[in-house]
């Protein structure tokens, strides 16, 4: 028997709603997975993609993530992992480099055998290069396989990539797909195989009320899939004030008064016929009950000179990014767009980084990227090859938030040294403890290279 948790993405790193508390909500929620994994004594940790939430994870982000993976590696137990759309980089993968330091392996269209049961991977593949694949595998001897992957596949909601196509295509019959990407979990037999996604591990959106957890699966003759919560997840707390024709901004206080809001994250939903209210003092209110984050969405509709417009400020980047979509720009244009718009460059080089991303890709022949977003039938144009699961991120541009800049490829020394020094740090923490002695930073001594680490 095999028997792994499949979870994914994580999104490490994520500093969602511009609050340091939830980018540690993220990396919590994922060591409860590994937490878990170790406590159970599982064959292996399986990660479908977005490990990361931005292609250039700051260090804190990578210094989390290679202290967890350490004690998962201490514990015999290996993480197999792929790529997604909101990590991956031109170049090589931090992935790639957690491998060279023995933390990861990163699945490949040859098998990782674990036990009885033979793993594969099918890392991100933006919509216009999948016509390419001929999703042919390495032969194996192992009573099961696995296909782990990282994009929307159909018959699920929002599938654009047609998972029996994968499978019947396929020159390796596989008993799973364990997938990730669609932040909503869910299971269906395809081609009689079982096609599952896990979730993700912390909410990346209002919308995704359900609660957080990864899957078990067990490979013993037949498959096995159960759901495990993860209740390490902060609360999101969602108020709903429907108000009368006379009612206002004391009705919704009442509402909230009504919710245990500490530490929460509140979502406040306002529709009714009653009187406009300011979002301003609605979240001023749920501070003061004790929220860590507030956010106001006013689901009715105000007039203005053109009409009625609907007025939501829960989450004013996804309508900026939703607007993005419907304009049905090329990838290059979307890509140039999150530059201007959300990048943390200067502004002074934002030129010069626009010129050289499309440079790049000229560079590099995809001049698909400079083609039109296909219409979806509907008269709205859709960002190819991605979802709203993540929020609404596309494959051009799969990093959002705090980073829109194109990262730069992990072999540069930079990016090597970074991750270097994170690891080294982690070790001297381990041999502080255990010995007793004083940091790094204490003592002055050399956070030591990338090949000292190995």
């Amino acid at each position: 028997m095999t028997r792994v948790i499949h979870t994914g993405d994580t999104h490490l790193g994520y500093r969602q709603y511009h609050s340091p508390e939830r980018r540690e909500d993220f990396l919590r929620a994922f060591e409860q997975v590994i937490d878990d994994a170790i406590a159970e004594d599982v064959d292996a940790v399986i990660h479908a993609g977005d490990l990361f939430h931005d292609r250039r994870p700051d260090l804190d982000a990578l210094h989390g993530t290679i202290s967890i993976l350490g004690r998962l590696r201490d514990a015999d137990i290996p993480f197999l992992a792929i790529v997604g759309n909101h990590e991956g980089t031109r170049g090589r993968q931090w992935l790639d480099l957690f491998e060279m330091l023995g933390l990861a392996t990163r699945l490949r269209d040859e098998p990782e055998v674990v036990g009885q049961t033979a793993f594969y991977g099918l890392d991100h593949v933006p919509k216009s290069k999948r016509d390419d694949l001929d999703y042919r595998f390495e032969g194996h001897d192992r009573p099961h396989a696995a296909l782990v992957s990282h994009g929307l596949f159909q018959p699920f909601d929002l599938g654009d990539w047609d998972a029996e196509e994968v499978l019947t295509e396929a020159n390796v019959d596989f008993d799973a797909m364990l997938l990730g990407d669609n932040h909503k979990p869910g299971t269906k037999e395809v081609a009689d195989t079982w096609v599952t996604y896990c979730g993700s591990t912390e909410r990346c959106s209002a919308d995704e009320r359900e609660d957080r957890g990864y899957n078990i699966v067990e490979f013993d003759g037949d498959v096995t899939i159960t759901r495990r919560g993860l209740d390490a997840t902060r609360d999101f707390e969602y108020v709903e004030a429907d108000l009368a024709e006379d009612e206002g901004i004391d009705r919704v206080r009442e509402k909230l008064r009504e919710r245990d809001l500490e530490d929460a994250v509140a979502i406040v939903e306002i529709d009714g016929e009653g009187e406009q209210v300011t979002p301003a003092r609605v979240e001023e209110f749920a501070l003061e009950a004790g929220a860590l984050v507030a956010r106001v969405a006013d689901r009715r509709e105000v007039e203005d000179d053109e009409g009625e417009v609907e007025v939501s400020f829960a989450d004013p980047d996804d309508a900026v990014r939703e607007r993005v979509r419907d304009l049905g720009l090329s990838e290059a244009a979307r890509g140039i767009d999150e530059t201007v718009r959300a990048s943390k460059i200067a502004d002074s080089n934002v030129r010069e980084s626009v010129k050289g991303r499309v440079s790049q890709l000229v560079e590099d022949g995809d001049l698909s990227a400079f083609e039109s977003a296909p219409d979806d039938g509907d008269g709205s144009a859709r960002a190819g090859g991605t979802d709203d699961s993540d929020g609404g991120e596309n494959e051009a541009d799969a990093s959002t938030g705090e980073s829109g800049e194109r990262a730069p490829d992990p072999d540069d020394s930079e990016a090597v040294q970074a991750v270097a020094e994170a690891a080294t740090e982690v070790d001297a923490d381990a041999d502080a403890e255990a010995t007793g002695d004083s940091s790094p930073e204490e003592t002055g001594e050399s956070d030591g290279t990338l090949e000292e680490y190995l």
